[in-house]
């Protein structure tokens, strides 16, 4: 089946997309938008319906996805910016990069490597001597404004002819590197021309490739071409952005499609960073946006496509049942890679699962942490501070274990029933690991700003 089974190594393109919400993509559910590059994806891959980021929010979710491990025990917490906050919060000013990176290990095994899109684990604000992206196992990278390096800098257009305004978050005051000023309608297919370079450059030299693709359209400031403006609404924007996304998209996807070496070799995952802003993007049925540890706040959809490797009868599939985490991508990644490491993962070996041949879930339970700021986001307060999943449970508490919150996801995934009065036996169980786990974990302040609650 296509170049499974033989030495050739896969190329891999990894498509992480900044706060867009579970049920965003037309294939999960959008009746309002649609994303007919992706659901082609899904329909010829397959649509996970159980896959967790590591992390509400940013940051920590992009260290996760990129090594495999917690993002806690790289003290990166939270969203990353200024070094004052930075350091209020107990995180560190950028990820280290002696860290676990999994373009790194493909490097090191004869890959091209390359990043473009937003980075956000390193050079943002003020924090002016972060290492660049190149210094993380890439080749070669184009960045946004948090990240150091080639990058594209985002210029906000709106109706009525005004004159563009530039969002950069003083990006363009830190040098490293040269900058693009381009319509923030457009910044995606700047990112993907890059990629798309890139991968032609890798297939005339007959080497193998791992691209992350990781696009920021739907983060806010949301701004659709001006012909889509319509009556400027949050929503009506999210919707006409995330169309605009899709079709920005399509260019690099096109190629992997139309090209027999690159259709029968290459892994395509799409996935969102993290839950919706509230008033933008949607969670569907679930509880939660953004920032919060609810499953609306870290369950993301995942498309999987890989049409050499996949058994034809998992093509265009659903996985309803298999609970992945965006760590077990990189062991899973690196194991069809055929790449050994001593490293020791928080992910799990999962390969069979996201191509079709088995439905295993992780034997190990999920343990979250909310960002130290976060206590209180939007219109939720008193947010719990940890989070674990753990078979069909999803279990919140305090930091000492005060609060329990229990809610059996099989039969209500929309946790609209606490259980945890009914069940001792399992909150004592699973906040038992939970606690410890959080206890092993690198301290940030998150318990300073639950003292500063009124």
């Amino acid at each position: 089946m296509g170049l499974a089974g033989s030495a050739a190594k896969p190329n891999f393109i990894l498509v992480f997309i900044d706060d867009m919400g579970w049920a965003d993509f037309s294939c999960f559910g959008n009746t309002e938008a649609e994303t007919p590059n992706i659901d082609r994806l899904a329909a010829e891959g397959i649509a996970f319906e159980q896959f967790y980021v590591n992390s509400p929010i940013c940051s920590p979710s992009r260290v996760a996805i990129s090594t495999g491990q917690y993002p806690y025990r790289w003290r990166i917490a939270s969203y990353l910016a200024s070094r004052s906050l930075n350091a209020e919060r107990g995180i560190d000013n950028w990820l280290d990069p002696e860290a676990p990176l999994l373009a790194r290990f493909l490097k090191n095994a004869g890959y091209a490597t390359g990043h473009f899109g937003k980075w956000h684990m390193g050079g943002q604000r003020d924090v002016d001597d972060a290492p660049h992206v190149t210094d993380y196992g890439f080749d070669e990278s184009l960045t946004n404004f948090e990240g150091l390096g080639p990058r594209v800098l985002p210029l906000r257009y709106e109706p009525g002819g005004r004159p563009p305004v530039p969002l950069n978050h003083r990006s363009h005051e830190l040098g490293h590197g040269p900058v693009i000023w381009h319509d923030r309608a457009y910044i995606t297919e700047k990112f993907t021309e890059a990629a798309t370079t890139f991968a032609r450059v890798a297939l005339a030299r007959n080497q193998p490739f791992y691209l992350n693709l990781w696009p920021d359209d739907v983060h806010t400031p949301v701004h659709p071409p001006l012909e889509k403006w319509g009556d400027g609404g949050k929503r009506h924007l999210y919707l006409r952005v995330l169309e605009a996304m899709d079709e920005q998209l399509g260019p690099l996807f096109d190629l992997v499609r139309e090209h027999d070496r690159l259709r029968e070799n290459t892994v395509i995952l799409v996935c969102s960073d993290n839950g919706p802003e509230v008033g933008f993007g949607s969670a569907g049925p679930f509880r939660g946006h953004k920032a919060t540890l609810f499953e609306g706040g870290v369950r993301s959809p995942l498309v999987v496509w890989a049409p050499g490797f996949m058994r034809e009868q998992a093509m265009g599939t659903r996985n309803n049942q298999s609970v992945v985490s965006a760590m077990d991508l990189v062991p899973s990644l690196l194991s069809l890679a055929g790449i050994t490491t001593e490293t020791k993962f928080d992910g799990e070996n999962l390969l069979d699962t996201l191509l079709g041949r088995a439905t295993a879930s992780r034997s190990a339970p999920l343990y979250f942490r909310r960002p130290p700021d976060r206590e209180n986001f939007r219109h939720y307060t008193g947010l719990p501070d940890l989070a674990a999943r753990s078979g069909r449970w999803k279990l919140y508490c305090d930091y000492d274990g005060g609060n329990p919150q229990l809610y059996d996801l099989t039969h209500d995934p929309s946790e609209s029933e606490d259980l945890a009065a009914r069940h001792g036996e399992v909150v004592r169980n699973i906040s038992a690991g939970l606690l410890a786990w959080n206890t092993a974990m690198p301290r940030d302040n998150g318990a300073e700003f639950r003292r500063r609650r009124p």
